[in-house]
């Protein structure tokens, strides 16, 4: 395929607030109940149910906007979405068009060619659809408790150029407002979910026809829907056949993207202001209270860990990409001598254990995931770092902990699992290693060094892992050196 297009992808991303009732009813806003028991005529769009807007939704919707660095108007008002869909009760959605609440912000994301800046143009409110349920034995049913829970839409300038700035620039939107904590952002549950909107072009051209591939709900999707869709539209042009605009969906089976129908503009949704509802307004007074309760935010985060700390700025962007993670990590690094080797600790092995655990297998991390007390990690951190255990045994500590807190040392001590650092020993296991292996120590004494790795591992072996393995290597090293 040929490398002389570039893509150019502009993100909409449709993020469910944490309020506790819907946008425009006193309805349950909650995940996981039966299927239409969270519903009332204003959600159902029953004929004469009329919408009350609920303030906790501009709060949200303000302080998600200031995060982003968006400019939040005073005044905004509502619009009609007209449009048909099994799951749209009203045959049109409320939402804003004309006059949105946020404009003009911008993020900051890190990727592996450096730096970079994407654009935000608009953030607005909106209600949320229901939701079709498919079956192949009843066929297809409509929840509608989803109806009306509110969203806000977050939608990006047409400044990203790979998947791979797409899912940092995604992962960054989500750490942003689970940090403000005006959503959870749970993908899995659909809270947080994107649209892509993708073209390809020969750099300074033109932007080409673009293609919407709908509600993607997780970092994996969007990055094989991007690298699926480009290479479509690629071949597309290369074949001199000219690409639609529609709207597609991606099937992670088939991993191609496939039309769904013809993509709508503005003027399709024949948008007019909604009758039923003021505008809605934020006083000075309003903008200062949302503004002041904007906690600090990752990148404030990140520089500060950098400095205070000594991180890479990759391991901070790591480290700051959850809240509960960040503040964790705060609280363990003032209890740790290597706030460094914390990291580390908690990049590597502790990571490695939560994925191993995610049995569901969703990607998302929350402080249930990691259920050791701060103050023990910091211990194990210490530990590992001053040889008292070695990294072998001390990924069997970390283990035991995650399946039942307590303190490292002491399930160390019941264990005998503290590092054998006795000469005598050492050098017995090295010997025995050595003894037992003959055609291993010719092969090394033949000048193929690499075998001592294997030579090592029996040794080891011999020590039930607990050995200095520094230690260990340097008596076996003096062993065969006086077999030389």
């Amino acid at each position: 395929m040929s490398k002389a297009y570039e893509m150019v992808i502009g993100l909409e991303t449709h993020v469910e607030l944490r309020t506790r009732s819907k946008v425009f009813c006193a309805c349950e806003n909650a995940f996981g109940a039966e299927p239409n028991t969270h519903v009332c005529p204003v959600c159902m769009g029953l004929p004469g149910a009329l919408p009350v807007f609920n303030e906790q939704v501009l709060r949200y919707a303000a302080m998600a906007g200031m995060a982003l660095g968006c400019h939040v108007h005073h005044r905004s008002r509502f619009d009609r979405k007209n449009y048909f869909y099994p799951d749209l009760p009203k045959a049109y959605q409320i939402s804003q068009f004309y006059r949105p609440l946020c404009e003009g912000g911008a993020l900051t994301i890190q990727t592996s060619q450096g730096e970079k800046r994407v654009g935000i143009t608009r953030i607005h409110i909106e209600e949320d659809a229901g939701k079709l349920l498919h079956d192949d034995q009843s066929g297809t049913a409509l929840d509608m408790n989803r109806c009306g829970v509110p969203l806000i839409e977050i939608v990006s300038e047409p400044d990203i150029r790979s998947a791979e700035e797409a899912v940092a620039y995604l992962r960054k939107l989500r750490a942003i407002l689970t940090y403000t904590g005006v959503s959870d952002c749970r993908m899995n549950e659909g809270s947080m979910r994107c649209d892509v909107n993708l073209s390809v072009r020969k750099p300074g051209e033109p932007f080409g026809v673009r293609t919407e591939m709908k509600n993607l709900n997780s970092f994996q999707s969007v990055d094989r829907a991007i690298e699926a869709e480009y290479r479509r539209q690629v071949e597309a042009l290369e074949a001199g056949e000219g690409v639609v605009q529609e709207t597609r969906r991606y099937d992670q089976k088939t991993g191609k993207t496939t039309s769904m129908r013809r993509k709508e503009n503005s003027a399709d949704y024949r948008y007019f202001p909604d009758p039923d509802l003021p505008e809605i307004y934020l006083s000075d007074a309003e903008m200062a209270d949302i503004r002041a309760s904007i906690p600090a935010l990752p990148d404030e985060r990140r520089v500060r860990y950098m400095q205070q700390y000594g991180l890479t700025a990759y391991a901070a962007e790591q480290l700051t990409a959850e809240r509960w993670l960040a503040e964790y990590f705060e609280r363990a690094a003032g209890l740790a001598q290597s706030p460094v080797a914390l990291c580390n600790l908690i990049l590597g092995e502790v990571f490695a254990q939560i994925t191993l655990r995610d049995t569901a297998h969703t990607g998302e991390r929350g402080p249930e995931a990691l259920p050791i007390a701060p103050e023990h990690l910091a211990a194990l951190s210490d530990m590992i770092g001053a040889g008292k255990v070695n990294s072998s045994t001390g990924k069997k500590i970390l283990a035991a902990l995650f399946d039942q807190d307590q303190d490292p040392a002491a399930y160390a001590q019941a264990h005998d699992l503290f590092t054998l650092t006795d000469p005598a020993a050492l050098e017995a296991a090295a010997r025995e290693a050595l003894e037992n292996n003959p055609d291993m120590v010719q092969t090394y004494l033949s000048g193929k060094t690499s075998v001592e790795k294997a030579l090592m591992g029996k040794a080891m072996a011999l020590t039930r892992g607990k050995a200095d393995p520094e230690a260990l290597r340097q008596k076996l090293l003096k062993l065969l050196g006086e077999q030389e």
